[in-house]
C-alpha cells in the first residue's frame, strides 16, 4: 500500500480505538495514554510487540490508572476518579485528538516515515512528557526494550493486508480482540448475537434450532441508532437473508448476505477466520461484493469508480474488526 493509504488506515484505526477508550470515562478528547492504549489492540506489528511484552489491554488500563492517581496524589488531590463505564464512543461521535497526541501522529507520517502503528509507536516512544515511559515502567518494561524488539520484529515482511479479483470486488485485513478464541467464537457463531456486532442489523429472526454450514436465518436492518435517533432505511433493505456457507468450529465462519427485496443488490460475502494470539485473538476478516445475475452495471463505469468500492470495503472491514473487538471491552 501507498504511504497515503496506509497512514489514512492507521489514523482511522488509532483514533477510533482511542476514542473508544477515552469514551468509557466520559471523555472526548484523547491523550497520548489513550493513543498508547489503541495501538495495544492494533493488529499491525506495534500492536503484536507490544502485547509480547505484556503490554496488553488490560494491564496498560490498569498502569494508566494508576499512573494518573499517582499523579494527583503527588499535588495532594485525593479526590476518587470515577471509575471507567461502558464504551460509547458509537453513541455520541464526539472526539478529538489533544495537541501533543495530534503532533505524535503527525511526526510518525513527516519525511521518509510511513505513518504505520510502527512509526507512531517510535514517536509514542520519544515523546518528551515522560508519561509513556513511566506507564511503561509499570507495565515492567522500557522504550528502549520495546524499540529493540520492534527493530527486529519489522525485519521481518507483513503478509498482504487486501487483494481484489476480477469477479467480485473483495478485500481482506486483519484484527486484534482482546478476548480467548472460544469466547470470540461463541460472539460471532451465534446469530441471535449478530446486532452485537454487525451494526447495520437490530435484530435476527428465523434462526435455526441448529447452526450449521447452509443454515439461514433473517436479518432486520436497525431502526435506532444507538444514539437514540431513528434510521433512515429504504424499503428493500429492510429484510436480509443471510446464509451460513462455511463453518469450522473455533477457526472460521463464512457467510453471504443478500436483499431479497431489492432487485439490484449485490451478494455480500464475509468470512473470519480466528487463531490464538498474545493478549486474546488474531482474526483474518474477508469480505467481497459479488455480482448477482440482476444486476447489471456499465463496465467503464465499475472501473473507474473500483477504488472508492475498495475504500468502503476496506471501511466495512475495519469497522467489522472494531465492533467484534468493542463487544469484549
Amino acid at each position: 500500500m501507498s504511504k497515503l493509504t496506509v497512514a489514512t488506515a492507521t489514523m482511522y484505526d488509532l483514533s477510533l480505538a482511542g476514542a473508544e477508550e477515552a469514551s468509557r470515562l466520559g471523555e472526548q478528547s484523547g491523550d497520548i495514554d489513550h493513543l498508547l492504549l489503541a495501538l495495544t489492540i492494533n493488529e499491525q506489528v506495534a500492536g503484536q510487540v507490544l502485547r509480547a511484552l505484556g503490554v496488553d489491554l488490560e494491564r496498560t488500563r490498569a498502569a494508566v490508572e494508576q499512573q494518573h492517581a499517582d499523579q494527583l496524589a503527588s499535588l495532594g488531590v485525593q479526590a476518587a476518579a470515577p471509575g471507567p463505564g461502558r464504551i460509547t464512543f458509537h453513541e455520541r461521535g464526539d472526539f478529538d485528538w489533544n495537541d501533543r497526541a495530534l503532533e505524535v501522529l503527525r511526526r510518525a507520517a513527516k519525511g521518509g516515515k510511513r505513518g504505520d502503528a510502527a512509526a507512531v509507536l517510535r514517536e509514542l516512544l520519544a515523546e518528551g512528557s515522560g508519561l509513556i515511559e513511566a506507564i511503561l515502567e509499570r507495565l515492567d518494561t522500557t522504550a528502549h526494550h520495546v524499540r529493540e524488539l520492534l527493530d527486529q520484529a519489522e525485519q521481518y515482511p507483513s503478509p498482504p493486508s487486501g487483494a481484489v479479483d476480477g469477479r467480485s470486488l473483495s478485500g481482506a485485513g486483519a484484527a486484534h480482540v482482546a478476548a480467548p478464541v472460544a469466547h470470540v467464537w461463541a460472539l460471532v457463531s451465534d446469530p441471535t448475537r449478530m446486532p452485537e456486532w454487525d451494526l447495520a442489523f437490530g435484530r435476527v429472526s428465523d434462526v435455526p434450532d441448529e447452526v450449521e454450514a447452509r443454515s439461514v436465518w433473517t436479518a432486520h436492518a436497525l431502526e435506532t441508532a444507538p444514539n437514540g435517533k431513528p434510521q433512515r432505511v429504504r424499503p428493500d433493505r429492510q429484510r436480509a437473508r443471510v446464509e451460513l456457507v462455511g463453518f469450522e468450529p473455533m477457526t472460521m465462519i463464512e457467510w453471504t448476505t443478500t436483499w431479497p427485496d431489492s432487485a439490484t443488490s449485490n451478494r455480500r460475502r464475509t468470512r473470519i477466520e480466528l487463531e490464538p494470539a498474545a493478549g486474546g485473538t488474531h482474526l483474518r476478516i474477508s469480505q467481497a461484493w459479488e455480482r448477482t445475475g440482476s444486476r447489471r452495471g456499465i463496465p467503464l463505469l465499475r472501473w473507474l469508480m473500483r477504488p472508492l468500492y475498495t475504500f468502503a470495503i476496506w471501511l466495512q472491514i475495519s469497522q467489522l474488526g472494531a465492533s467484534i473487538g468493542r463487544a469484549f471491552r
